[in-house]
């Protein structure tokens, strides 16, 4: 099992920039790739990006891409998606998850392990 902790979230201007953080505590993600997630208040959870377990390959969605970059250090057993140009609409609860191999899931309901989550908010 790999226990999951997200931190890294605030209130920040729209522009603005911020980097959030995943961290396995009391296990290791070794071998998985690892997603991160986000859900809006009255919406449903949204892919954002994801990265293999050797960080050789990763994705980003459309509504992200350009702006969102992620990355992983698995000497600290944590990853690090980069988050920039924020807008509005990106104001949401941030989740990160585990999936079961090294390779990336194609579907959100592939991943095994989830995160608590940690809020972002974007101001105008």
């Amino acid at each position: 099992q790999v226990q999951l902790v997200e931190s890294g979230g605030g209130l920040v201007q729209a522009g603005g920039s911020l980097r959030l953080s995943c961290a396995a505590s009391g296990r290791t993600f070794s071998g998985k790739a690892m997603g991160w997630f986000r859900q809006a208040p009255g919406k449903e959870r949204d892919f954002v990006a994801a990265i293999s377990w050797s960080g050789g390959s990763s994705y980003a969605a459309d509504s992200v891409k350009g702006r969102f970059t992620i990355s992983r250090d698995n000497a600290k057993n944590t990853m690090y998606p980069q988050m920039n140009s924020l807008k509005s609409e990106d104001t949401a609860v941030y989740y990160c998850a585990a999936g079961p191999s090294e390779m990336i899931p194609r579907y959100q309901d592939q991943y095994e392990y989830w995160g608590q989550g940690t809020q972002v908010t974007v101001s105008s």
